[in-house]
């Protein structure tokens, strides 16, 4: 009689065979909080601008160094399912805001923190859910209490210079000023006067060598590709811009032509050259002096258009070719013909340029009313050129949330000390058991400063102290100064450490609704992962091409040895042999051992499965082997 094995009892007799099921507090909720602490803790210590690096290695071997939260965060592939509404959370503000993903993070860590103390105490889930609940509506009424003052002038570069400079502080500590300075002058040069701002809008070209000191901004595009003719500059220039390769018409279907005479073998040529010849001549006397194109170019098409003196330029992206277009005005013809007047851009010049030792293709508007502009940046390697894009684009999208939302709240700490400060205030007000979760909600704001503190490598609470007692006099818009080397503080608003409101209050509510969350999660039930056994790697020389190849492998008898899959392959080849498998029903039979015979007279089968059936016929001599 088979041995029987019982299901245990209750909800997991009926899942399938595999599945795993876990409840209640100890087994689902804490390790939940286990888990999204593990998380916070990994990217607390990259926050602000003395935030340690990561170094990052990605499914690709892509390397990554960078204290980005929101880069890193995607690159790791974080697969716990709790720790997963953290990063969906720290994406959503990505998508938001396009800053303060790493805040999300350590918010949400320090509340599930807290959650832990008081469900250990005895507090009830719902009642610490309910409390972080209130919290979090109260704080959002107190946060516009905080704004301590507003963007005036978007249009005036050193106004905005100044209100990025917090933003891009955080990536790049010490090269703020020039930074953010950049980014106000791209920003503003293309910010349309009906005040709906595209971040796509600000193209960032990397150019390898240098320093960061020699990066530029240019009202226009920057392609890193080599002219394809003799012409490198035009002045004036008038765009055509085309979406196929820049070559004759091909028909679709294959034609035969006759020819009788050798004359008639010179015109067939001659007749493909004229051809070219009027249609490129047709682009040029329509006024077009530059050709785009999004595929290849012929030699006869780049004859005749270094004859007309069109500079052609050669993109293989979509993605630029649609670009381009925004930036010159033009319109992607998807055919070779004759532009109009109003599908042809316009661009003040259009030049071949060496930046470095990297041949660049510069499309420039004079005067500041092209719609994209492009960063130039400079750098020593590729890993500091990409973080140093990654703080352009925090920059960037703060200045689209300043174009949403003017208000901004002093950084530094000030505003999570501040808001601490009051909500435990009205926690001490509430009745119930709710009191402990909002205080404690509180609590977790510190967790901003106290991190600020430690990646400064000055004592925390000494610096959570000097906060609070300067708080209590009324001054809202202290925080800790992060350039001391002592714990200290100061007026954020006079050393312009800025945030933005609309970041603040997004960061907040992300937060907060992400670890109530996983606060709801009571139970985890994971069903078995479908698909079978992974599947076998490669064997060796699993690219030998012929039987040759394989004389070099020999079985103890002197055989050949050739897996059952690839024996046809290898007869074929031969183009002696006929192989017929009537039966192969066998799992144990892995491969079938043959001698190598070079007269093709006589065969002999080493290894033998009594459900294969193998016939051998050699054409040369009509012989028949069954074995």
């Amino acid at each position: 009689m088979a041995l029987h094995v019982p299901k245990a009892p209750g909800f997991a007799q009926m899942l399938k065979e595999g599945a795993k099921h876990f409840s209640g507090l100890e087994e689902a909720v804490y390790r939940n909080i286990q888990a999204c602490k593990e998380l916070a803790q990994t990217t607390r210590t990259a926050y602000g601008p003395n935030g340690m690096n990561k170094m990052v290695i990605n499914h690709l071997e892509k390397l990554f160094v960078t204290n980005d939260a929101a880069t890193i965060l995607r690159e790791l592939e974080v697969q716990h399912p709790a720790a997963k509404m953290i990063v969906m959370a720290s994406h959503m503000q990505e998508q938001e805001v396009g800053d303060g993903t790493n805040f999300v993070l350590v918010f949400a860590g320090a509340l599930l923190e807290l959650a832990e103390e008081l469900l250990r105490i005895g507090l009830s889930v719902s009642e610490v859910i309910e409390g972080y609940e209130i919290a979090c509506r109260k704080a959002h009424e107190i946060l516009p209490d905080l704004v301590c003052c507003s963007a005036k002038n978007l249009r005036d570069i050193d106004e905005v210079s100044s209100l990025l400079h917090t933003s891009v502080m955080s990536k790049q500590y010490g090269n703020e000023a020039f930074l953010a300075k950049l980014i106000a002058q791209a920003c503003v040069s293309i910010f349309p006067d009906s005040g709906h701002f595209n971040v796509d809008n600000i193209r960032v070209c990397k150019i390898l060598g240098s320093g960061i000191h020699s990066s530029s901004v240019l009202h226009g595009m920057v392609f890193k590709k080599e002219t394809e003719g003799d012409v490198t500059s035009v002045k004036d220039a008038k765009i055509a811009v085309y979406s196929c390769p820049f070559d004759g018409m091909i028909t679709e279907t294959k034609g035969t032509v006759l020819i009788k005479t050798a004359e008639e073998l010179m015109n067939f040529s001659k007749g493909e050259e004229n051809l070219m010849d009027a249609q490129v001549k047709a682009i040029a006397d329509s006024g077009a002096n530059v050709i785009v194109t999004g595929g290849k170019v012929a030699d006869m098409a780049l004859h005749y258009a270094n004859k007309y003196n069109i500079m052609l330029v050669r993109l293989n992206s979509k993605w630029d070719l649609r670009r381009l277009c925004k930036t010159v005005g033009a319109t992607a013809l998807p055919r070779l013909t004759t532009p109009v007047l109003k599908e042809m851009g316009h661009c003040d010049s259009v030049y071949l340029s060496e930046v470095g030792d990297t041949q660049v293709v510069v499309f420039k508007h004079e005067k500041e009313d092209g719609a994209i502009s492009t960063i130039v940046l400079r750098g020593s390697t590729d890993n500091l050129m990409d973080d140093i894009e990654r703080a352009v684009d925090d920059g960037v999208n703060t200045f689209k949330v300043l174009t949403r939302d003017k208000r901004l709240v002093p950084g530094g700490g000030a505003t999570e000390i501040e808001l601490a400060k009051q909500i435990t205030s009205y926690g001490e007000t509430c009745p119930g058991l709710e009191q402990y979760a909002i205080k404690k909600f509180a609590e977790a704001f510190e967790a901003i400063p106290r991190a600020l503190a430690e990646n400064s490598g000055v004592k925390a609470n000494e610096v959570i102290s000097k906060l609070y007692a300067v708080h209590q006099e009324g001054n809202k818009n202290v925080g800790f100064d992060i350039e001391a080397e002592v714990p200290a503080v100061k007026d954020m608003l006079e050393a312009g450490i800025l945030d933005t409101y609309l970041g603040k209050y997004w960061a907040i509510k992300l937060a907060t609704n992400a670890a109530m969350t996983v606060l709801r999660v009571d139970q985890i039930i994971m069903v078995k992962l479908a698909g079978g056994s992974k599947a076998p790697k490669p064997q060796g020389n699993w690219d030998r091409d012929g039987w040759e190849d394989d004389r070099h492998i020999n079985s103890k008898s002197g055989a050949k040895l050739i897996y059952a899959s690839n024996a046809c392959k290898y007869f074929s080849h031969l183009a002696h042999w006929v192989i017929e498998v009537p039966v192969l029903e066998c799992p144990s039979l892995m491969c079938i051992d043959f001698v190598a015979v070079n007269d093709h007279k006589s065969s002999r089968k080493l290894s033998h499965c009594w459900k294969l059936t193998v016939m051998l016929q050699c054409f040369t001599c009509s012989v028949k082997m069954t074995a």
